[in-house]
This record gives C-alpha cells, sequence and structure tokens, in this order.
C-alpha cells in the first residue's frame, strides 16, 4: 500500500485491486503538473533552499577534498559521495513529509520543479534581448553569464548568436531531459512496485539535476579540473544521449508548426550536430539555426547553419518562440504517451 489509498478510494468507486495503481498515477501526473506550473508562474525557488544550490554546496564540498588527487578516481570520489550525501538528505524530506499526503504531495512537487528551469531559461534569452536594445554594453555583460566565453568585445550578431545557442543548448537539461527521466522511471515502478517507490521516483531527476550540476562546476576542459572533471562529464554526456536527440527533433516539429523553416532545421541537425565538442549540445543547437535559417558561431569552436541572413535581434524573439512549442509539445508528447502506456498495459 502506499500513503495516499485513502485519498483517492473515497472519492473513485474503483475495484480495490487497481487502487494503488491508480493511485500512483494520479501522483506522478498532477506532481508533476504542479511542479510545472510552480516553476512557470513563480520560478526559482529562494536560494537558501534551493536544491540546486544546496547540491553546489556539497559538490563544492568534495571537490575541494579530491581536487588534490591528480588522477580520474578524484572524479569517481566526487560522484560518489556527493550522490550519497543528497540521496540521504532527500530521503530524510520523504521520512519527514510521507504521512500527510497533502505535504508530501507539496514537498514532492518543489522539489521535482527544481530540477528544471523553464522561466529562467525562456526569460534570461528575452532579458538579453531587451538589453541589447538599450546598450550593447550592459548586453555583453549580460551575455557573459549565460558563457563561458569572453563576451567584452562581442559584435551583436554574436551576442544573438550566443544567446541563442545558450537557449537552445539548455533545452535539454534544463527541461527535457529530468522531465524524460522522471516519466521513464514512473513507468518503470507503475509496473515493478517498490518500497518507497515516491522517494526514488524524486530521485531519479534529482541525481540528473545532480550530475549535471557535477559537469557544469567540474566538467571545464583546464589543467585544473582535467582530472576531476572527467569521470562528471562522462556521466553528463551519456545522460543527455538520448534527451538530446529527443529535443532535437521536437525543435523540429516545432519550426514546421509555427511556419519556420522545418525542413531545413532538419537538414541542418543531421548535417552540423556533430561539429560540436560535446557529442549532445550540436543537436538543438542545429536545428534551431537552421529552422531560423541563421548561422550560429562560436568562434574557433563551430559553425552552425549557413548564412544565409544576417542575424538579427530579433532572431532572439523567434529562437524564445520556437523553444516555447518544442517544450509545450514535448510536455503534451510524454504525458500522453504515459497515460496510453498506463492504460493499455
Amino acid at each position: 500500500m502506499i500513503e495516499y489509498n485513502d485519498l483517492v478510494s473515497n472519492i473513485f468507486l474503483i475495484n480495490p485491486n487497481d487502487i494503488v495503481s491508480l493511485n500512483l498515477f494520479l501522483f506522478i501526473i498532477l506532481s508533476f503538473l504542479f511542479s510545472l506550473a510552480i516553476d512557470v508562474f513563480y520560478g526559482e525557488l529562494p536560494a537558501k533552499i534551493h536544491p540546486v544550490v544546496v547540491m553546489g554546496s556539497i559538490i563544492n564540498f568534495f571537490k575541494n577534498k579530491f581536487i588534490s588527487i591528480k588522477s580520474r578516481i578524484s572524479g569517481m570520489m566526487l560522484v560518489f559521495c556527493s550522490s550519497v550525501i543528497s540521496s540521504v538528505l532527500l530521503f530524510i524530506i520523504y521520512l519527514i513529509s510521507k504521512n500527510n499526503i497533502i505535504i508530501l504531495f507539496i514537498i514532492f512537487s518543489l522539489i521535482l520543479s527544481s530540477t528544471y528551469s523553464l522561466k529562467m531559461l525562456l526569460q534570461t534569452a528575452t532579458d538579453v534581448k531587451n538589453d541589447l536594445n538599450k546598450d550593447i554594453t550592459i548586453a555583453r555583460k549580460s551575455v557573459s553569464f549565460l558563457v563561458s566565453r569572453n563576451t567584452t568585445e562581442l559584435s551583436e550578431s554574436f551576442i544573438v548568436s550566443a544567446v541563442i545557442e545558450s537557449l537552445s543548448e539548455n533545452i535539454t537539461d534544463s527541461y527535457v531531459a529530468p522531465v524524460f527521466y522522471y516519466f521513464v522511471f514512473a513507468i518503470f515502478i507503475l509496473f515493478n512496485p517498490v518500497q518507497f517507490q515516491l522517494y526514488f521516483l524524486l530521485l531519479i531527476p534529482v541525481f540528473y539535476r545532480l550530475y549535471n550540476t557535477h559537469d557544469a562546476m567540474v566538467g571545464y576542459k583546464t589543467d585544473e579540473l582535467a582530472c576531476i572533471g572527467f569521470v562528471p562529464a562522462k556521466i553528463d554526456d551519456i545522460l543527455n544521449y538520448i534527451p538530446s536527440r529527443i529535443a532535437g527533433l521536437f525543435i523540429v516539429i516545432s519550426a514546421y508548426l509555427i511556419k519556420l523553416d522545418g525542413k531545413n532545421s532538419f537538414c541542418i541537425m543531421l548535417r552540423d550536430s556533430r561539429k560540436c565538442p560535446s557529442p549532445n549540445s550540436g543537436y538543438t543547437m542545429a536545428s534551431t539555426a537552421g529552422a531560423l535559417n541563421i548561422q550560429l558561431i562560436k568562434k574557433d569552436t563551430y559553425v552552425l547553419g549557413d548564412n544565409n541572413r544576417e542575424i538579427t535581434a530579433e532572431d532572439i524573439s523567434k529562437a524564445v518562440n520556437l523553444s516555447e512549442m518544442s517544450i509545450t509539445l514535448f510536455t503534451i508528447t510524454i504525458i500522453v504517451l504515459f497515460t496510453l502506456i498506463y492504460v493499455i498495459l
């Protein structure tokens, strides 16, 4: 039995043999929708209680402990220790809240909402566009928070390119990947009940965010981080392999739906997606470049798309619209597929 059986059994007239499965199905869907509403309408949780901030502190603590070990074992130790501490903290939160369905639902949804970042992703791109319309110096500073490259002398076209690159690349790890893994594991536990199943259901997207944060903090190829960052970077590459390709396809489909160049989006994705150093980021960036008929350039690193026309600040708005449609379409699709699997099986 799971904690919330009585809640649904008092509302629906259902065969007792099916009540556990239905309750779990409803919890999975409703908590996801509530978490999505939190992120879209409220945004990020306060930094003092934000799970990703806590993860960053844990990672930084163990990074300082292991970075002196000049071996890739240091990265394995970093990932292992931070995973253990994070899972223990999450389990404590689960134990405290599990006896009250309402509290559990709220806490579960709040933590789940922290594993993706839609409002910040889309708003940040729009903010840089607004800054660019005011003063290019302000825009250069704003875009410096999005990309690792030197932005002090970027021209307007390179600022726009950097914003669109960041926006399209982060569709995968800021939303598609954690939601993908949430529903994949949700399917597993629906048909293979395990003890503490809601804890493990939440742990999966939390772990994704943890490993993605590892990559963001130590995954750079510098002399200092070369050893400790190797394993975290590889884990992030593996976890994003399938979601990045799914995200790229949804961008292509969305380009057709909002009257952009869907055919070119698909062609450029196939042609240019492997030009990036990352094995995954090129799929969403290249498909976006193709959809907008522009060229995205990171100097000395990659060139995606064809130089069919001059890139302008308005392309940021188009990229935001394309991203919103891709996210919406992906969300509807994965909910429908999850529901169909539940109903049919």
